[in-house]
């Protein structure tokens, strides 16, 4: 190696560590878009309804899984909080839809985001970590019956 590259390399080195940390942070983003996007997308079908916890069905209940929970990561490496955040939420909800059509629901319902053991529950905002690679949403919610 000449020397230029092995300055640019020890130079990449040196930095990795502070752009690693840059980033790490939690945000609150719009729960409404991120279904919107996946709806829009094809990738939620509209036969699952969402319901952040707060949020209350119309209609009689009947749950048929209170403890449902759901860990997706997306990378976010180049892109802003909103794109990669509302992309883990799309699959963290497309697994949830997954979930409810198997167990014969239609919605989902009190859905709260979980952190390190730290419930973030808002009627209209999920919680998202942000770092300098990856994006993470994650969900505890309930499979019900909607009559």
């Amino acid at each position: 190696m000449n020397a230029k590259t092995l300055g640019l390399a020890a130079l990449l080195i040196a930095t990795l560590p502070t752009a690693v940390l840059a980033k790490d942070k939690t945000v609150h983003l719009a729960f409404e878009h991120a279904v919107q996007a996946g709806m829009q997308s094809g990738k939620l079908d509209g036969s699952v309804t969402f319901y952040l916890a707060g949020n209350t069905p119309h209609g009689r209940v009947s749950v048929v899984n209170d403890n449902i929970t759901t860990h997706k990561k997306t990378n976010a490496f180049g892109k802003s909080d909103q794109t990669s955040c509302d992309w883990a939420m799309q699959s963290a909800l497309i697994s949830l839809q997954a979930a409810a059509k198997a167990a014969g629901a239609n919605a989902v319902t009190d859905i709260v985001s979980v952190q390190n053991g730290q419930t973030y529950s808002d009627p209209k905002n999920y919680e998202c970590r942000v770092g300098f690679l990856m994006s993470d949403v994650d969900l505890k919610a309930k499979l019900a019956k909607v009559h």
